[in-house]
């Protein structure tokens, strides 16, 4: 056995021997990653005194402690400053950067007062964000009847009124000021049960809540919403006629509206303060402005440690949900937990060792980071298929001979200079097929490089894109070099699995810490969709699912040589569990699309790496065995309380509640929307497996049919011959295909999985054929050129044929040497 054969199945146990001992350690983690140690908001006094010390009291001589929200539509933390000292007296105890993102991507006052109401996404299809107005002389919301029909068009079994309800089933009394807190407070038929028109800021508004809160448990004030600036505010900032007061014309309206929101707030905490309680008020920016942006969310006068929100539904430090409001508003009121179709979880304050100054720069730095990101993830991707596509073309022309030859002849007629070119590779083939290699390793890095990069705070560089190439390139740099360095660069596997080995580490890694690195990250998930921030995202599970694999397909394949099979097949059923249980256990992954894909993925893998011949019923138990898992994982999910539950039980509780169809029907639509409305996405995922089934149809075939004899993989197109060194290989792109299409299938990112799947395997494909034929013996232009394309050496009779007809004329005959 070879140093480089003794070495790579070495590497690979470490690096597995890694990774099991973090998914170890990591079982811990989950509660510390969810917020379990954060204070909870509604805290019983340390010293609450005996029954005898109670006696005598009764609730009227009781001290009353209501809660207060404040609700404005678009309030950002940069908004607070020194011109607004009522909001900065709000923002000095608890905060944390409100997701507002509903079923738009700019989320209406409607939107979010209706995500408050329902406990779910929510919204008023109207087309328009339409100017809330109070209630008419029937106490009925006005257009409660299209919010209803808009929920029951967008299929989240959103139902507004559930707040109200629930406020009313538990005899928690409530008052509306305003009419988006008529929305908030309003019933299933859209009547709020005690609302009052809001005052003019002043002594009325100072009265009126002076009034209500002295005799209500929950006082919920609409104090209005900051837009965007007009037309005519516009036209009137520049009109010659009109002085300049600021060249800034939208950054004056927004310092008037900032002014007159100030003013009404400071008359709310007069009107308090007039009152003679001691509130908890919530300070909430339940909607957008116009664009998209995270909001304020800001909490004073809640017992416990004071610092940075968190909740269930983010596990995010510093990052709150709108449809948290719901719950968190009842957590305070002493109230129990609404399941069913209420998505959010009670909020709850994680110390933090920062003053109010620096948690309320930290929270401006979180927004910039998503505003900085949103224009550069879609040219992120572009940029990525176009390598890939570059890559692919390389890979079909260069490594299938017939193809190649068609070239040649074809530039040779039109282009005799780019034909010559591609001629002298023989001349210059190692050299190229490094560069190739290269080139193949830097894009399969490019996607967890851009992870790590979000290590670093580039949204702060200017322009925030240089910054992120340039640690981007850093990382793939680093990768690539460790790939290429060690001994295992020379075996056919060994440079793709390490840059595998490295995505999967720090995936896992990542996900068993909290899953910081794929917040705000261009591969990540966005805080401005609102999409899970917690455990395995739809792209992190298409890398991790690639990465593992291909770890998995390495180990199997030194086994498989050596003719133990048996122990192959057994350690690669392992693998396959574990990767699951991380990926779909609540309290790591919590993915319950990963499952299903995993276990089959690595199951089929496992069959052929022990020599088995798959049959339509052993792939029909291996998809139904897959399925009761997951629903197994789902179903202890559901066990859990009702505040501490992932999207896998509120699945399993919604399958209970017969909507399980509405969920397929609106994962397959969002699967079609992606699949015809992005068009690179699709085009790289095509492409992608139309390369791999040019170049390696016939070794998968022999894979599936005779998994028993690795010599049959040697048969077909030339570059299958490498199949003799990777006996594996062929199953290795079966399994990782049944991966990403079960995927795509069971998850709501569509064709997305698959592209990206691609855009990693494949690659890792190409650098793993690059070294097989740097492999092959440098003296022999015969055989590498049967690989790569270029023709044997003909002979003298052949070469004066074929000067007679491929010549050029004199005059344009290209030089070479």
């Amino acid at each position: 056995m070879s140093r480089t054969d003794r070495a790579l199945p070495r590497t690979i146990m470490a690096v597995l021997a890694v990774l099991v001992a973090v998914l170890v350690l990591s079982i811990g983690l989950p509660a510390a990653a969810s917020g379990t140690p954060a204070t909870p908001l509604a805290q019983a006094p340390e010293d609450p005194g005996s029954q005898e010390d109670l006696e005598g009291e009764t609730p009227e001589n009781i001290a009353h402690r209501p809660v207060v929200l404040l609700g404005v539509a678009g309030l950002a933390w940069e908004d607070i400053t020194s011109t607004t000292p009522n909001l900065g007296l709000l923002a000095q105890e608890s905060k944390a950067s409100l997701i507002v993102r509903s079923v738009r991507a700019s989320a209406c006052p409607a939107d979010g007062w209706l995500g408050l109401s329902a406990g779910n996404r929510a919204g008023d299809l109207d087309g328009r964000c339409r100017i809330l107005t109070e209630p008419g002389e029937d106490g009925v919301v006005p257009g409660w009847q299209d919010y209803l029909d808009s929920a029951t068009e967008l299929s989240y079994r959103a139902r507004p009124g559930t707040f109200g309800q629930a406020l009313a089933d538990q005899q928690i009394t409530a008052t509306g000021i305003g009419p988006g807190a008529a929305i908030a407070l309003a019933d299933p038929e859209g009547v709020p049960a005690d609302h009052r028109a809001r005052a003019g800021a002043g002594e009325d508004l100072i009265d009126q809540v002076s009034e209500a809160v002295a005799t209500t448990d929950l006082l919920v004030i609409d104090a209005g919403s900051l837009r965007p600036l007009p037309t005519e505010r516009r036209e009137r900032f520049t009109d010659e006629n009109q002085p300049m007061i600021n060249p800034m014309g939208p950054g004056v309206y927004r310092a008037e509206q900032l002014e007159l929101l100030d003013r009404r707030v400071g008359s709310v905490l007069t009107g308090l303060d007039r009152a003679g309680v001691d509130p908890i008020v919530v300070l909430a920016g339940l909607a957008d402005d116009g664009s998209a942006g995270l909001r304020v969310l800001s909490i004073t006068g809640a017992d416990g440690e004071v610092g940075l929100g968190i909740s269930a539904a983010t596990r995010q430090s510093g990052y709150v949900m709108v449809t948290d409001v719901f719950p968190s508003l009842l957590s305070m009121l002493d109230g129990e937990p609404v399941g069913g179709d209420v998505i959010g979880s009670a909020l709850r304050i994680e110390p933090a060792d920062l003053d109010a100054t620096e948690r309320h720069e930290q929270l401006i730095d979180q927004a910039v980071h998503a505003q900085a990101v949103r224009p550069i993830t879609p040219t992120y991707y572009l940029v990525l298929v176009l390598m890939n596509l570059a890559l692919f073309a390389a890979l079909a022309v260069g490594l299938k001979r017939p193809a190649a030859e068609r070239v040649r002849k074809f530039l040779q007629r039109r282009v005799p200079s780019v034909a010559a070119r591609l001629t002298a590779f023989t001349v210059h083939r190692r050299t190229v097929l490094r560069g190739l290699r290269i080139a193949a390793l830097s894009i399969a890095a490019l996607p967890v490089s851009s992870f790590l990069a979000n290590m670093m705070p580039w949204w702060r560089s200017t322009p925030p894109a240089l910054g992120l190439v340039a640690y981007i390139a850093l990382f793939v740099a680093a990768i690539v070099t460790i790939a290429l360095v060690g001994p295992w660069r020379r075996h056919v596997l060994g440079a793709p699995t390490v840059v595998a080995g490295i995505t999967a580490a720090v995936l896992t890694v990542d996900i068993a810490t909290g899953a910081r690195l794929q917040v705000d990250a261009v591969m990540g998930v966005s805080t401005l969709v609102a999409g899970r921030m917690y455990g395995m995202n739809n792209t992190a599970f298409t890398l991790f699912t690639v990465s593992t694999l291909m770890v998995t397909i390495t180990l199997a394949n030194h086994l498989v040589q050596r003719d133990r099979r048996v122990l192959a097949g057994v350690i690669t059923g392992v693998l396959g569990v574990a990767a699951a249980i991380f990926d779909g256990a609540p309290g790591l992954g919590a993915d319950f699309g990963g499952p299903p894909a995993l276990l089959p993925a690595f199951a089929l893998l496992a069959l052929m790496a022990a020599g088995i011949r798959l049959s339509v019923l052993r792939v029909g138990v291996v998809l139904g065995g897959s399925a009761v898992a997951t629903m197994a994982f789902a179903f202890v999910d559901w066990l859990r309380p009702v505040q501490d539950r992932t999207h896998m039980g509120a699945f399993f509780q919604t399958v209970l509640d017969g909507g399980l169809w509405d969920v397929v029907w609106r994962k397959l639509g969002q699967n079609l929307a992606i699949l015809f409305g992005n068009t690179p996405l699709t085009l790289l995922a095509l492409s992608g497996v139309l390369t791999v089934v040019f170049v390696f149809a016939r070794p998968i075939r022999g894979a599936i049919r005779d998994p028993g004899i690795p010599d049959s993989l040697s048969r077909g197109t030339p570059v299958s011959h490498m199949a003799k060194a990777a006996p594996m290989l062929p199953a290795g792109i079966i399994a990782i295909a049944v991966g990403l299409g079960i995927g795509m299938a069971v998850n709501d990112s569509g064709v997305a999985i698959p592209a990206v799947g691609v855009a990693v395997s494949v690659p890792l494909l190409v650098a793993a054929s690059c070294t097989w034929m740097l492999g092959l013996s440098s003296t022999s232009r015969v055989k590498l050129g049967a690989y790569v394309g270029v023709p044997a050496p003909a002979t003298a009779a052949e070469e004066d044929a074929g000067r007679a007809r491929d010549t050029p004329p004199a005059d344009s005959r290209p030089r070479t040497t």
